[in-house]
């Protein structure tokens, strides 16, 4: 999990990762962002995060990051 926070504060500086909840939701993140965050995570994690995740709720908070890239990984 430390290793998403470290890309989340990469993407966009001031924000509480850890306590927030509404990253997409909230407009925390934008759209550029978001494709970033994928990006980063694909290669970080070495998975690939199909058209099947891309739900608000995966990108919402860093343990749901986290939850979706563990359950890629096991693939």
């Amino acid at each position: 999990m430390e290793k998403i926070l470290a890309i989340l504060e990469n993407l966009k500086s001031g924000v509480d990762f850890e306590n927030e909840t509404q990253l997409v939701t909230g407009k925390v993140l934008d759209s550029i962002e978001i494709t970033s965050l994928i990006t980063s995570l694909e290669d970080e994690f070495d998975i690939e995060i199909g058209m099947e995740y891309m739900d608000n709720a995966n990108f919402d908070s860093v343990e749901a990051i986290w939850e979706m890239v563990q359950e890629l990984m096991e693939d």
